[in-house]
């Protein structure tokens, strides 16, 4: 087995990856709070 030489791998694919699911999870939280409100506003 070849040695681990720490700070070698390329982590681009796993960077984007991981901004796209804070991305998209940013905004699932913006839409649910707007429909909380909404449902808040006009159930009353």
């Amino acid at each position: 087995m070849s040695e681990h030489k720490h700070g070698e791998m390329n982590i681009e694919a796993q960077e984007k990856t991981f901004a796209g699911f804070i991305n998209w999870s940013k905004n699932v939280v913006i839409v649910v709070i707007c429909v909380l409100i909404f449902l808040a506003i006009f159930n009353s």
